[in-house]
């Protein structure tokens, strides 16, 4: 388990970071995490210069669901960046790998079928509490981590 904050960023200073476009999609499965990492990537994008308009946040019912939504938002091409934000807390049965398993299959399909950067964001957590530590709590919130992600990821689209 990770002990450091891990989230601390230095400002990225994207110089057309108000031009990107980036699409959102969180799981309403452990909403208690899901939306704090939502809230987290929403405020980083803004503050590093995106326009509220241009940011479009859409909700799946769980975790498995990341992969569906995120494909067609990146099949659009509208988008400079997409964010899968998830939460999936081990359970006692193998629910867990499969569920893992399929959303990181298809967040790496989502790279490499086609034109937009997709950013894994998925908390996959043995406790509720180590989520929530890594939600907004003492380890930082992989939000702010994944809209870093989803705009260095556009800067590069854009520059190759």
């Amino acid at each position: 388990m990770a002990t450091v904050n891990l989230s601390d960023y230095k400002p990225l200073n994207i110089s057309n970071a108000d031009e990107f476009h980036i699409g959102i999609v969180v799981s309403e499965w452990n909403d208690f995490v899901t939306f704090n990492l939502r809230d987290g990537a929403v405020e980083t994008l803004k503050k590093e210069g995106v326009k509220e308009e241009n940011i479009k946040v859409h909700y799946v019912p769980g975790a498995f669901e990341l992969s569906f939504a995120s494909m067609q938002l990146c099949k659009k091409g509208k988008y400079d960046a997409v964010i899968a934000i998830g939460c999936v807390i081990r359970g006692e049965t193998s629910h867990f790998d499969f569920v893992c398993q399929g959303v990181t299959e298809g967040i790496t399909r989502c790279n490499t079928d086609t034109d937009t950067p997709a950013v894994f964001c998925l908390l996959t957590d043995d406790k509720k509490e180590q989520s929530i530590a890594r939600s907004g709590g003492v380890l930082g919130n992989k939000g702010i981590e994944a809209a870093a992600t989803a705009l260095r990821m556009a800067a590069l689209k854009n520059k190759l």
